[in-house]
């Protein structure tokens, strides 16, 4: 059964909009009746103040180019599904994967999701690959001028590959995603293994650039019987004292316990 596409994915396809670069969210903005200003906000990093079918988008000129983009297409999100409300989104409202699903934040952060990274162009790119590690998320984020954490997570929504990425910070794991294929079983334990390159990379403040590295499950997973597996991890910083790790899970097995 063919997947349906979400409301993000149909504008986008009324928009004639076949690859990512087409992906122009001023006009996209602009279309739905919202005017996009970038200045220095102080007191949070976007807000967006509408009065009937009219909008005003107003992003912190600080951001960075991608955080912008996000930020722009998360109060989209906003503007579609909670239209009549002046939502104000702190930094930590935006990409807060910790929050419920049904928390509007949570909502406009999907909606944003979807309208930049459109699994009906990623999947495509995907096919073809026999093999994930970060230099192909690197490229494909690359491709459709999104963060590598946005698109990782976005394909391990896809399923093409067993991954889990998982983030911590110097007080333990914030937040982890999986993508369907790896079992609820296989749930990461809330501090950082010492053995772990993981733990070097945050704490010696240095990237892990060897590639995707084997390692016992059992340096991320508490459960009985981790011990018999391995999986391969790769991590990337997200902030000084923030990394995120992709897991890639290669055993058949593993997937099936």
């Amino acid at each position: 059964m063919s997947r349906r596409l979400t409301l993000p994915e149909l504008l986008l396809q009324d928009f004639g909009i076949d690859h990512p670069k087409e992906i122009d969210l001023q006009a996209i903005a602009w279309e739905l009746g919202a005017r996009i200003n970038v200045r220095e906000l102080h007191s949070c990093e976007a807000r967006i103040v509408g009065r009937g079918d009219r909008a005003i988008i107003t992003v912190d000129a600080k951001a960075s180019p991608r955080r912008k983009r996000f930020s722009i297409a998360h109060e989209l999100g906003h503007w579609h599904h909670h239209r009549g409300r002046c939502l104000i989104c702190r930094s930590d409202d935006i990409g807060n994967r910790r929050r419920s699903v049904i928390d509007p934040e949570r909502i406009a952060d999907d909606y944003a999701s979807d309208l930049l990274l459109p699994r009906y162009l990623l999947e495509p790119m995907l096919k073809p690959l026999s093999r994930f590690n970060l230099k192909v998320a690197r490229e494909i984020s690359e491709v459709f001028d999104a963060s590598l954490t946005a698109t990782i997570l976005k394909i391990a929504e896809t399923n093409h590959f067993p991954i889990m990425l998982v983030s911590h910070s110097q007080k333990g794991r914030t937040w982890f995603r999986k993508a369907p294929s790896v079992s609820e079983h296989w749930f990461p334990k809330d501090e950082l293994d010492h053995e772990s390159y993981a733990f070097a990379a945050l704490f010696g403040k240095q990237d892990d650039k060897g590639g995707p590295r084997r390692i016992g499950a059992d340096a991320w997973f508490d459960r009985r019987g981790a011990d018999d597996f391995d999986v391969y991890e790769e991590t990337f910083r997200v902030a000084d004292d923030q990394i995120c790790t992709v897991l890639l899970f290669k055993d058949a097995k593993m997937l099936r316990e």
